[in-house]
């Protein structure tokens, strides 16, 4: 089962103030650990919100707002992630209890959410690429 971890934005990370040196190494090694134990499949930060663009389509029209960050901080805004695989859920609420926290930069929350089961017509975009190399190559050997 996939597993996200979603930290969610404070006001410090909005304000892109980097976290202590020893957070850092203790984030690092949290990581090492879990890609060492094979859990890990992907994790990163976010850049703040000011960097954004957010894309939102009222329900009276099929044409999109486009609104440039920042964006308040009181709207759930995500700082970072990370993707796990693991067999259950307790499993998952387990390693996101171990994650560091950084202390005096006020509450820190973690979401934990699965990942749906059935995402078969979400495919790897590498495989896609490959595959769409290989059709061109098939293609041109037609031509010839």
């Amino acid at each position: 089962m996939q597993f996200m971890f979603i930290v969610k934005a404070t006001g410090y990370s909005e304000a892109g103030v980097n976290y202590s040196q020893e957070h850092n190494e203790a984030m690092i090694a949290y990581k090492k650990s879990l890609a060492g134990a094979g859990y890990l499949i992907s994790a990163g930060e976010l850049d703040p919100s000011s960097t954004g663009i957010r894309i939102m389509y009222p329900s009276d029209s099929e044409k999109p707002d486009i609104l440039a960050g920042p964006f308040p901080a009181d709207q759930e805004l995500i700082a970072e992630y990370t993707l796990i695989d693991v067999n259950s859920e307790d499993e998952a609420l387990n390693l996101a209890l171990m994650m560091p926290v950084p202390i005096g930069r006020g509450e820190c929350r973690i979401e934990v959410r699965k990942l749906k089961k059935d995402m078969s017509f979400l495919r790897d975009s590498g495989t896609l690429v490959m595959e769409t190399d290989l059709k061109d190559q098939l293609n041109m050997l037609k031509n010839f």
